[in-house]
């Protein structure tokens, strides 16, 4: 169902005329997850003036923190002078968005977008009802909770523009794709234990465009035909990205068991990998003419998958070029730096592999649990943990170095943004400004 605010033409003027007054969105300093570029790597303008030292206690570089109600993994989007970031009550009833001015971390907006009488209950300690980052463009904030909701919401008010809440699916163990960009499109993918499909909307209007299922064999029913574990081996919490291949737009998506590429305007499938993974929750990433895709959680193999005009149907024994089998990220989203390949796994093993051959190069641990991916800061990753430390690692391809570590009070399970030479960091329970003082 598609709900749109009724306007007088008194207000629409006054709203208008308030958005043309505050261009709050410009410039769009981190419109996604992983940066403006789409591969966490941080402008080199930003990347010279950003703090590489910082502590909770002491308060070295904090400019502020702001206290969230509510938890999240997502990440903040920022534009001009404000952040936007999600949040859900630890129950799931209630869903946020805020809008922080990022010079004096004032709350400029605390609404309240969805409310659910019956959340799903997450079934692990891993997840929380506000996984799925916002993307932000000029005129426009788009928050999406999976099954629980998505919004369009003008950033100049704080108020929803549409909001659809009739695209579900049992997510078991909670949300976990965020939502792309691409033209006119909101694209969503749903990989849950009953369903798994992707599907793309207007995003002016909030209205279908496309929705394609998946086509993948699970290979996991039971002598009824249903499938063991209550599908559990379905589920996955991908977000794709959008790649010109062969001549046409391509959404790269991951899925349980298989990865596939669909013409992004329509949503007709291309072609399919199959892979043994289940969870798939990385983007995957291009380096020329290489795709590298990651298939899911603790087992989660490593692609090397080669780019041609051949990619056509099952494509798995052509084109499937290197598989690496162990110690591959399952939530933190690797990064691409001078051909290097840089990942960690959850447990800290982190990682450096030729992309073009799939061969280690070295390998070594940090501390801690590791869910946000790696920003990158010049020669710099910025690592977090859940316990509060960021660890900054030389991005090198020939060894592992070490090159600082700072604390903050709070578990950190979301990816750093950047905005004007600033770095901030949500923790279990704030958002903070790093900032050179």
């Amino acid at each position: 169902m598609i709900r749109t605010p009724a306007l007088t033409t008194l207000s629409f003027i006054l709203l208008s005329a308030l958005a043309s007054a505050q261009p709050v969105t410009k410039p769009l300093f981190w419109p996604a997850k992983n940066g403006p570029t789409h591969d966490g790597i941080v402008p080199a303008a930003e990347a010279a003036r950003i703090p590489l030292e910082w502590d909770g206690e002491s308060g070295k570089n904090i400019a502020w923190r702001v206290e969230l109600e509510g938890e999240g993994h997502s990440t903040p989007v920022i534009g001009g002078d404000m952040i936007w970031i999600t949040a859900a009550t630890t129950d799931g009833k209630k869903m946020f968005v805020y809008g922080i001015d990022r010079h004096s971390g004032k709350i400029v907006h605390h609404n309240l977008v969805f409310e659910n009488p019956a959340p799903e209950i997450l079934g692990n300690p891993l997840n929380n009802y506000a996984a799925p980052s916002p993307v932000l463009e000029e005129d426009a904030l788009y928050v999406h909770f999976g099954t629980y909701g998505t919004a369009r919401i003008n950033p100049a008010t704080g108020e929803k523009v549409w909001e659809r809440r009739d695209i579900n699916a049992r997510h078991f163990r909670g949300p976990g794709s965020s939502p792309i960009i691409h033209g006119d499109l909101l694209i969503l993918t749903f990989d849950g234990i009953d369903q798994q499909y992707v599907t793309a909307l207007d995003k002016k209007t909030g209205k279908s465009v496309w929705k394609t299922s998946r086509t993948t064999d699970y290979g996991d029913l039971d002598k009824e035909g249903k499938p063991t574990r209550d599908g559990d081996m379905r589920k996955a919490y991908h977000t794709p990205a959008v790649f010109e291949i062969g001549g046409k737009e391509v959404l790269v998506s991951i899925g349980s068991r298989a990865a596939f590429g669909y013409e992004v305007k329509t949503g007709k499938e291309l072609w399919t990998i199959r892979h043994g993974g289940f969870n798939a929750a990385i983007p995957p990433l291009r380096l020329g003419d290489l795709l590298i895709l990651n298939t899911g959680s603790e087992r989660a193999h490593t692609l090397g998958v080669r780019i041609d005009d051949k990619m056509s149907g099952d494509i798995t024994e052509s084109h499937v070029l290197w598989d690496r089998e162990k110690r591959n990220a399952s939530e933190s989203a690797p990064v691409l730096v001078m051909g290097i390949l840089l990942q960690t796994t959850r447990g800290g093993i982190v990682s450096a592999v030729e992309a073009k051959t799939g061969k280690d190069l070295w390998e070594d641990r940090m501390e801690g649990q590791h869910l946000p991916g790696p920003v990158v800061v010049g020669d710099k990753l910025l690592f977090s943990n859940d316990r509060g430390q960021t660890f900054l690692v030389r991005a090198s391809a020939e060894k592992f170095e070490l090159v600082g570590k700072n604390q903050l009070a709070e578990p950190i399970s979301s990816s750093p943004a950047v905005a004007d030479g600033t770095l901030f960091i949500r923790t279990k329970k704030a958002l903070y400004k790093i900032a050179v003082k």
